[in-house]
């Protein structure tokens, strides 16, 4: 007994007669590479975002908002919901540097918007991609809502390809979802990697879901922003359904040899839509239309062009474990 308690006390923490014993871990590397990670995307994305203060209608009120200016020539991005009803827009600098700007054109359905400044010495942001975007990586959220002094929160990735309805009621598509909080007057801000490339457009948070917080693809407000620049509109046909980004079966994608990994989930249909038609239902996943496969909303929009309304198209789904092919006529959106 004697021999078996001197053994056991000798593995007590502090004991130096244990030299089994293995050393304390050191964080401190991994939090210094943490760190520097984020102040340097900070500081590379930082000159080019702006706080948006909105006059307003007498019959609105104002408000404001953040935005970040993505060309040299001045033009900026920011959400939809910042600018709507506004008639004079002032854009704030981080050096304290003011200046009016313009509305271009703004989207509710990606809750998008485009403005564009005169202001001198702009410093755009870098453009990343969503589309290579994974569930875990680094996100950092930057904002301008309180003029001088920007605010920076950082997270990670959530889930990607979300479908959320917007304050207007309506469905916006392509969303990331991120743990990185928002701040008050942080819509409209940049989203970005741990290069200071801009992935996302902060748009919404839900308080009572313990902060989940959502960003408009960047791949999405590139698009968005072209039929802005050239139209002051986005021209889209439509088929009536809110989807989500989701990985295939390996199995039914080697089956079917289906061209790419990833699908839409049809979550909801609308009723008398052009997909309720041709027959989808809730559960389909979407690989392809017109012949194009679709890796997600995002290249489903892109292939949504208004020409294409009142055309029938070819529609491929997976329903199960069967692959079904469909016929469908896409109309053009609906305002609403």
């Amino acid at each position: 007994m004697e021999s078996r308690f001197t053994f056991l006390a000798s593995s007590f923490p502090g004991d130096s007669t244990n030299r089994n014993e293995p050393a304390p871990i050191d964080d401190s590397s991994l939090l210094d590479a943490y760190s520097t990670a984020v102040t340097g995307a900070v500081e590379r994305v930082s000159p080019s975002v702006v706080k948006i203060d909105v006059t307003a209608s007498s019959s609105r009120r104002g408000g404001s908002g953040s935005g970040f200016v993505f060309t040299p020539d001045g033009l900026v991005l920011t959400n939809s919901h910042v600018v709507r009803g506004g008639s004079r827009f002032q854009l704030t600098f981080n050096d304290g540097q003011q200046a009016l700007a313009t509305l271009i054109g703004e989207d509710a359905d990606t809750d998008t918007a485009v403005l564009r400044t005169d202001a001198p010495v702009l410093q755009p942001a870098v453009l990343g991609s969503s589309r290579t975007l994974r569930v875990g990586q680094l996100a950092i959220a930057v904002g301008n809502p309180f003029g001088f002094q920007f605010t920076v929160t950082a997270g990670v990735i959530s889930a990607l390809g979300r479908s959320m309805r917007s304050t207007t009621g309506r469905m916006m598509e392509e969303v990331i979802q991120t743990d990185a909080a928002l701040n008050p007057g942080n819509s409209g801000g940049p989203l970005v990697n741990s290069r200071g490339e801009v992935i996302g457009i902060n748009t919404a948070t839900i308080v009572s879901a313990q902060g989940l917080c959502f960003a408009i693809g960047i791949d999405t407000a590139k698009f968005v922003a072209s039929q802005l620049l050239q139209h002051g509109r986005v021209r889209r046909s439509w088929i009536g359904i809110a989807g989500q980004n989701v990985p295939l079966p390996r199995r039914l994608a080697y089956e079917y040899q289906l061209k790419e990994a990833t699908g839409i989930l049809v979550v909801s249909l609308q009723d008398g839509s052009p997909a309720s038609r041709a027959g989808l239902r809730d559960g389909d996943i979407v690989t392809a239309i017109a012949g194009q496969p679709v890796a997600g909303i995002d290249a489903l929009h892109h292939l949504l062009t208004a020409e294409r309304a009142g055309i029938k198209l070819s529609l491929e789904v997976l329903r199960g474990v069967e692959r079904l092919d469909l016929s469908i006529t896409p109309e053009t959106k609906p305002e609403d």
